[in-house]
């Protein structure tokens, strides 16, 4: 019903920045809260960034000051903005959508997830 298609990761050096995107199709995204979460070979899937169909933003605790989420609802897009990239921040990044309003760092309350971009943060 709703396809989320991410881009903009790639290869980056620590320090420098990436925009990623997500565009949705299939359903607006105007009346929905969208969110960012993002998964490392071993590791638990965290939540990076999230946005309510009202515009409050949430970012999760070890991107704070580093990363900002906005959303553009007339070309049904959210991005993400990265400074300041760090090798622990390698890592798949999903775009997630939310069907009913839910607690916004939950990956559990979220319906339809993106393929992923890989974001690779080497020296």
């Amino acid at each position: 019903q709703v396809q989320l298609v991410e881009s903009g990761g790639g290869l980056v050096q620590p320090g420098d920045s990436l925009r990623l995107s997500c565009v949705a199709s299939g359903q607006s995204i105007g009346s929905h809260n969208m969110g960012w979460f993002r998964q490392a070979p071993g590791k638990d899937r965290q939540f990076v960034a999230g946005i309510t169909w009202g515009g409050r933003e949430y970012i999760g605790n070890s991107m704070k000051h580093r990363f900002t989420i906005s959303r553009e609802d007339a070309k049904n897009t959210v991005y993400l903005r990265m400074n300041n990239l760090k090798p622990e921040d390698t890592a798949t990044y999903f775009c997630a959508f939310q069907s009913r309003d839910g607690v916004i760092v939950s990956d559990s309350t979220y319906d339809y997830w993106g393929q992923g971009t890989q974001v690779t943060v080497i020296r």
